[in-house]
């Protein structure tokens, strides 16, 4: 029986660590800067909104850019470029004295954004040995996952009980710490990058930009994100109208703490199972947790909901990167990286300004059971533009492992 490849390498550790403090620092700032533009430049609620989501539009045109250009400036490169215009960025929010610098300062913060999380998952597509990718895609996602219960959190309690200030201080040294790791990280830069990408083509070519292997597999995650959004955005107000605040305030904690724990099972099965026997589970487990939120009315249920939507949403996310990674060529693999992120970041950005609109005619449980209902009909839009095709070619493969 041969050994597995290693997984947890210094290098698979130095790059998901530099991802987790990326993505800390976008959650902390994203739930706190609507309530500092607020206080700070009497901005209305709709442009303090715009102060938080302009970030995300930053990071989703930078994207293809970043995709495209990474094999001929390198991997390592574009990321250390990426996070130094990170940490400057984050330098700048201290002298910030009215409203319209602190759009543009998150505008090209997202840009740097942009540029480093893409970098740093085709760093990890690249390190993960490909008999392992599914679980190993499925960890580094995790760093991602456990920013998104620890940012919020963090950002609240700084801002409840420190300086404005302290929450700059905080992310700026979070920066600086990402950079330093990524100085001594080894990333393997295959000679086969660089011959293909010195082809020039002339001319405007959306393939340049864009993998189109990865695309089918894209458009389900951004459908996905859209429904995701409703929970980043509106939990906190429909918990304060349901009277279940504190229990709020635990729900990303259930997320990250089960999705953690089913990790080790999901990404195994991936790996020796198939892409379908994951991502249907998962889509079901998204619905179901979403049906239970907009059913909650003790801190017990909306809890058993952040845990069912933690391994639902959580494993479904980092499953379809998975996939996107392996159906691009391996020259591709960082463009396949930002497809995958633009239609992600696209869904997440666009669904609290539509899903606003919704609102006022549902209500917060009516929302919430409308998004369970797009989510199960995800289920089919998924088999569409890629269960089907991977269960042909699970089928395919099967006579061949029982010969073997």
């Amino acid at each position: 029986m041969s050994r597995k490849p290693k997984l947890w390498t210094k290098d698979f550790l130095m790059v998901s660590t530099s991802n987790f403090l990326l993505f800390i620092s976008f959650y902390m700032l994203m739930v706190t800067l609507t309530v500092y533009s607020i206080d700070n430049f009497q901005a209305s609620q709709s442009v303090a909104g715009l102060a938080s989501s302009i970030f995300v539009l930053g990071a989703v045109i930078v994207r293809p850019i970043a995709g495209k250009v990474i094999t001929t400036v390198g991997k390592k490169k574009l990321l250390l470029i990426g996070l130094s215009l990170f940490l400057l960025i984050m330098v700048l929010y201290f002298p910030i004295n009215n409203l319209g610098l602190l759009l543009l300062i998150r505008f090209i913060h997202g840009f740097a954004f942009g540029i480093s999380t893409t970098a740093t998952g085709t760093i990890a597509a690249d390190i993960i040995p490909a008999v392992r990718r599914g679980e190993g895609l499925g960890y580094f996602a995790t760093s991602m996952n456990l920013a998104m219960a620890i940012g919020p959190f963090l950002g609240l309690v700084i801002s409840q009980y420190l300086e404005d200030k302290m929450i700059f201080v905080t992310t700026t040294l979070f920066a600086i710490i990402a950079c330093i790791t990524t100085l001594f990280l080894k990333v393997p830069e295959e000679k086969q990058d660089k011959e293909k990408s010195i082809t020039p083509q002339k001319g405007f070519r959306i393939s340049n930009y864009f993998e189109k292997k990865a695309i089918p597999i894209a458009i389900f995650v951004g459908i996905s994100g859209f429904v995701y959004s409703s929970i980043l955005s509106f939990l906190t107000s429909y918990a304060t109208e349901i009277n279940l605040v504190d229990a709020a305030s635990f729900f990303f904690v259930m997320y990250a703490v089960f999705l953690l724990l089913s990790r080790p099972i999901t990404g195994h099965v991936f790996d020796f199972k198939g892409e379908n026997a994951v991502i249907y589970p998962s889509i079901l487990l998204f619905g179901s947790g979403l049906v239970l939120l907009s059913l909650a009315s003790h801190g017990w249920i909306l809890l058993i909901a952040g845990a069912v939507i933690g391994v639902g949403f959580g494993t479904l996310q980092s499953s379809a990167q998975t996939v996107a990674v392996n159906e691009a060529p391996i020259h591709r693999i960082g463009l396949a990286t930002s497809t995958f992120f633009v239609f992600y970041d696209f869904g997440i950005g666009i669904g609290p300004f539509l899903l606003g609109f919704v609102l006022p005619l549902t209500g917060f449980r009516g929302l919430y059971l409308s998004m369970a209902a797009i989510a199960f009909l995800s289920m089919f839009i998924y088999y569409i533009v890629h269960g089907k095709k991977a269960s042909t070619r699970q089928k395919e493969q099967t006579p061949h492992k029982k010969e073997a």
